[in-house]
């Protein structure tokens, strides 16, 4: 675990520039950036030079972000997720929901990208091994005439 990561129940209580925080989560700093622009991280207190200061808030937050963009959601599914996050006394049915619709795009594309691999493990096969003017992988990628 990263020092800076909270620790058990302890929260991070060390101020922290985004350098830090991008370290602390893996996270590019144009990122968090970005992140703050668009509402998903709350924008940071600023230092009396004008720095951005982090807090474990921030570090929290952000590694929910990160796990969950790792997981493949949408930034419009992490922001549904993390609404909900933020309403801990609610029933985790819509959470379900989010995971659900997400688990069954995840299976959709796996079937889409085997029945890709079957198409061109058959151009593959049925190639003659002669010259290109020959290929059927070739002519399958041509434009029709």
């Amino acid at each position: 675990m990263h020092p800076l990561v909270a620790r058990g129940s302890s929260v991070v209580s060390e101020k922290l520039t985004i350098g830090k925080l991008a370290g602390a989560t893996g996270t590019k700093v144009e990122t968090i950036r970005y992140y703050e622009q668009i509402g998903l991280l709350p924008a940071p207190a600023r230092s009396a030079s004008n720095y951005r200061t982090y807090e474990g808030v921030h570090l929290r937050r952000l590694s929910f972000i990160r796990r969950a963009r790792d997981l493949g959601f949408s930034i419009d599914q992490v922001r549904e997720l993390m609404g909900l996050a933020d309403h801990r006394d609610q029933s985790c049915i819509a959470v379900d929901v989010v995971a659900n619709q997400h688990r069954d795009a995840i299976r959709r594309k796996i079937a889409d990208l085997t029945a890709l691999a079957g198409e061109l493990d058959a151009l593959i096969d049925s190639c003659s091994r002669n010259t290109v003017a020959d290929c059927r992988i070739i002519e399958a990628l041509a434009p029709s005439a």
